[in-house]
């Protein structure tokens, strides 16, 4: 037993220093370490860009003091008689057209119809054209398709047709098509 309380004695004295000498070595590492984060911190400088200058505002003066105010009858009015002015236009345009009476080949499209020929009859020039294997003489003035197109002129090639049709915003306009000879049609 005084084996074991020497052993006790000794391992206790030998414990402590071995704890001492732990502890010293890592003060040791913990003032290098902290030494160094103070040199990093001195020698690291941040950037910091300046702000830029606010810009100035300028107001603009308010210049339509003397204009039409949008939602006034006044303007209203201006609307309504520029409308009424393009409505009477287009309806001089197509009234016409609509009041009098249809021709046979205005109820056919245009694409359906092909000129075959052309002749000579008592001294006016007359087109020869064909829709569905039937024939038909065509002369200046008659009516051909469906958009309301009058014949202006007939030559030996071709017919010539002034159109009345919509555009995209809905007005009646002028346009002109015309009908190809087609040679060696059946």
């Amino acid at each position: 037993m005084k084996r074991a309380g020497i052993q006790k004695a000794l391992i206790l004295p030998f414990a402590l220093m071995v704890c001492l000498g732990l502890t010293a070595c890592g003060s040791s590492e913990q003032a290098e370490l902290q030494q160094w984060m103070t040199e990093q911190r001195n020698l690291t400088k941040p950037k910091i860009e300046p702000l830029p200058e606010p810009t100035k505002f300028a107001p603009q003066a308010y210049t339509q003091e003397g204009a039409i105010e949008p939602f006034s009858s006044q303007k209203l009015t201006q609307a309504l008689n520029r409308d009424s002015n393009q409505a009477t236009s287009n309806a001089a345009l197509i009234a016409p057209e609509l009041s009098r009476r249809k021709e046979p080949l205005e109820a056919m499209p245009l694409d359906a119809v092909a000129m075959v020929g052309s002749l000579i009859k008592l001294g006016q020039p007359v087109a020869l054209v064909r829709v569905d294997n039937l024939l038909y003489q065509v002369r200046v003035g008659n009516y051909l398709g469906q958009n309301y197109g009058r014949i202006t002129k007939i030559s030996e090639t071709e017919v010539g047709l002034r159109e009345i049709v919509q555009d995209a915003a809905g007005e009646w306009i002028e346009r002109t098509a015309t009908l190809q000879l087609q040679e060696g049609s059946k």
